[in-house]
């Protein structure tokens, strides 16, 4: 070959390859000059994976044996030997030499390792159906022509790094507009589950929050298969997240199979990122990143990811702040339960909720017997220590699902869910047997409290004519003698004598 072709074959490449913004493409132009040049059979660009330090198929041409994505590891074939070796391997006779897959049965074979500052890029190899084909001066200038190609796949992969960085900070900025503009936490939740899903390389997300020594989770979008139930508890000190809150740093696992101390939380995760939430210095929970690929995060996604934890953990700590305000709006001042703003809300949830279903909700509504004649003969003082300890009784008396409310003064609205109206007489005796049984310190005599028991929809098709009823229930109660449950449904009263 004339030294004048040589030199168009290498400014041909330079052009093919340098200054083409795809890179696939690029390679295949590279791949089809030279083959057409040295009139060889077939021809693969092999590049580096440094997570699973191995080679995959990155371009071949149509007929080539090989696979876009097929995977050789460094110890085997001419390819693996050429990037250990970092320099030409030559198989003069493909059917002769061990090293080679045996793919081809016959010609030969040269693979030239792609290298950035002798760090291995990738493999470029090359085969022909004649043995021998391949001579000192043109394995030079195949190791010529393969250096354009280094720089080829290094230029994209800069050009990838810079996308990359620009597409983080675009989802810092993202992350910052939207989430301090939300201070429901559920709400907030949901959006950083979004976000991370739409700008991080993650296939689902998850947020932890503390609650006591332990974590639960509290939020998770994405399309893997989770392993947990809604909610679940974590075991303190296990798992990435647990690494990850212990040290205060973030932590990536891209082979989480053989990771130590990995709990698996989605059956297909293969990669993971856990970052901790942290608010002046304030340990809130953690973000928790999978993928069902291998080797899918690489440590540049770790600081971005960082600044948006640290932005999240803001939003969190703000709308903790916010429930916890809230939280204050609807609880009664000197009983500790909730109040009557809190009961409208609730209650009207409920009647939605069993309208939707066909279920049931009942409403108890229990009121202090001679409450006044209490204040007046002994003081508002022991009057204050009174409600205090009857709205303990109702509230240890009853079930979690069941809300007890200080509706007003000396009287308390009870939401019993799913609660038919003869059980929610049952509920009621109960409460009124307790209030009456207990010993409350100052006063010399029983304490007793009448109810009046209503059913939606039996009683009432709205808020309005449920609770009319509950109230003509107690007032009965109250004209029949105090101390005695009655149900607007049943049209019966029980008393301390029943």
């Amino acid at each position: 070959m004339r030294e004048t072709e040589k030199i168009a074959i290498l400014y041909d490449a330079s052009q093919a390859i340098l200054f083409s913004v795809d890179l696939d493409e690029a390679l295949r132009h590279f791949l089809t000059l030279i083959r057409d040049y040295f009139q060889l059979r077939s021809g693969t660009v092999w590049l580096y994976d440094p997570v699973r330090r191995d080679l995959y198929v990155r371009a071949h041409l149509e007929n080539s044996a090989s696979q876009v994505g097929r995977r050789n590891p460094l110890d085997r074939g001419l390819c693996g030997a050429a990037a250990s070796l970092k320099r030409p391997v030559y198989a003069a006779d493909v059917s002769q030499d061990s090293r080679v897959d045996k793919i081809q049965a016959e010609g030969s074979e040269v693979a030239v390792p792609l290298l950035v500052r002798d760090e291995v890029m990738g493999v470029l190899d090359l085969q022909s159906e004649k043995k021998d084909h391949f001579d000192g001066g043109m394995i030079d200038l195949l190791t010529l022509l393969a250096t354009h190609a280094s720089m080829a796949v290094e230029n994209a992969r800069v050009r990838s790094l810079q996308r990359r960085r620009s597409e983080q900070l675009e989802a810092i900025n993202a992350v910052a507009r939207q989430t301090t503009a939300v201070l429901e936490l559920d709400e907030l939740l949901a959006v950083v589950c979004n976000l991370l899903l739409e700008w991080f390389r993650a296939d689902h997300v998850a947020v932890l929050l503390v609650e006591g020594d332990h974590l639960r989770i509290r939020a998770h979008q994405g399309r893997l298969t989770p392993r947990f139930t809604p909610g679940a508890l974590l075991v303190p000190g296990s798992g990435l997240v647990a690494r990850a809150m212990a040290s205060g740093r973030s932590i990536l696992e891209n082979d989480v199979i053989h990771a130590e101390e990995y709990v698996p939380g989605f059956i297909e995760t293969h990669s993971e990122i856990c970052v901790p939430l942290v608010f002046f210095g304030e340990k809130l929970g953690a973000l928790a990143l999978d993928s069902a690929q291998a080797g899918a995060f690489d440590s540049d996604d770790q600081q971005p990811l960082e600044s948006v934890a640290d932005i999240c953990a803001a939003a969190i700590h703000n709308a903790n702040h916010f429930d916890r305000v809230k939280q204050l709006a609807y609880v009664d001042g000197l009983t500790g339960i909730h109040n009557r703003r809190f009961f409208e809300m609730r209650f009207v949830e409920e009647l939605e909720r069993a309208g939707r279903y066909q279920g049931h909700v009942s409403l108890i509504m229990a009121d202090i017997d001679n409450f006044k004649r209490m204040n007046d003969e002994f003081g508002h003082l022991l009057g204050d220590e009174v409600l205090r300890a009857v709205s303990s009784i109702l509230r240890q008396q009853l079930r979690k699902v069941d809300l007890v409310c200080r509706y007003g003064g000396d009287e308390f609205a009870i939401v019993a869910p799913e609660t038919t109206g003869e059980h929610a007489v049952r509920v009621a005796e109960k409460l009124r047997r307790q209030i009456e049984s207990h010993h409350f310190t100052g006063v010399p005599r029983p304490v007793t409290i009448s109810c009046g028991v209503a059913v939606y929809p039996a009683d009432g098709r709205s808020r309005d004519e449920t609770v009319a009823a509950a109230d003509r229930a107690l007032y009965f109660a109250k004209q029949a003698g105090r101390n005695r449950v009655v149900s607007a449904t049943l049209k019966r009263e029980s008393s301390a004598g029943s």
